[in-house]
Parts: structure tokens; sequence; C-alpha cells
């Protein structure tokens, strides 16, 4: 696992009417500060990667369908440095994903349908001054296949 990264596994609670799912509250050992919410799509076959933030923590919940989350940590002095990531989550795997600073990311869809993902990132947009750096996707530094071959 990435040094930085926590994963928050969640509970459904289930009855006759439906389910609720609580994601993130201010009393979880995971929270940290609040900036916006806002609900993200990606299609089948699309990936959605690679960029990082310098001051913000993202926490990544699929809440529909289901993505694979990649990660990359190339922060210099990280225990962790030059190691990538995968995990799978939403419907199959509920959980949050927190992502720290610098650790670059990234999701596609898994599957044959759209995965939406909700993030709560620490800060929120600043238009004038973007809290974001990128990557290609295909970067040859970053040891990740998005593109696996099955067998």
């Amino acid at each position: 696992m990435i040094e930085g990264v926590r994963i928050k596994k969640l509970v459904r609670h289930v009855d006759e009417r439906g389910w609720l799912m609580e994601i993130l509250r201010d009393d979880d050992e995971i929270f940290i500060d609040f900036g916006q919410v806002y609900v993200s799509a990606c299609f089948p076959g699309i990936v959605k990667a690679w960029h990082c933030h310098e001051i913000q923590t993202d926490s990544f919940c699929v809440l529909s369908g289901n993505a694979r989350i990649g990660l990359y940590d190339d922060r210099e002095g990280s225990p962790t440095c030059g190691e990538a990531q995968s995990i799978v989550a939403g419907e199959l795997n509920p959980v949050v994903v927190q992502i720290p600073p610098l650790v670059w990311h990234g999701f596609g869809a898994v599957g044959g349908q759209p995965a939406m993902v909700l993030n709560v990132p620490t800060e929120h947009y600043n238009r004038e001054k973007p809290d974001e750096l990128r990557r290609p996707l295909e970067d040859p530094a970053i040891p990740f296949d998005w593109f696996p071959k099955g067998g």
C-alpha cells in the first residue's frame, strides 16, 4: 500500500425499504477537512489519469458501477517511492480511498457501465490557480498498465 493512502471499508445498512451508506463523517478517523463535494462520471473504456495535487487530499467513493483507481508514488523520501497500486472500488467493493498530496492518481470504469465517482477533496477548486499537476496517461515513468491483457 502506498504511504499515506488510506482505505475506509463502507457498510450498507439494509432493510426492506432499501439501504443507506455513510461515506465520510467529520468524526471519521480519515476525515481531514472539507473543501467541496463533486461527482465525476467515467464511461467504459475511458481512463481519467494522471494527475496529483500539491495541497489537496482527495477522498474517492464510487457510487455506481465500478472503477479501477490507479495510484503512483514518486515522492522523494517516501518509503513507497516508485510503487504503483491498483484498487477496484464501487458496487463490488464499497470503500473510500483517500489519496494524499503528490500521489499521482486516476481512474477508469471497470465493466460495461459508467462509473460515478464522488470526491470529497480537502480544498475547493481554484479556477485562477488550480492545485493540479498532470502527466500523460501512458507516461513511461509510471509502472502502471491501465489496459492489462486478460487471460
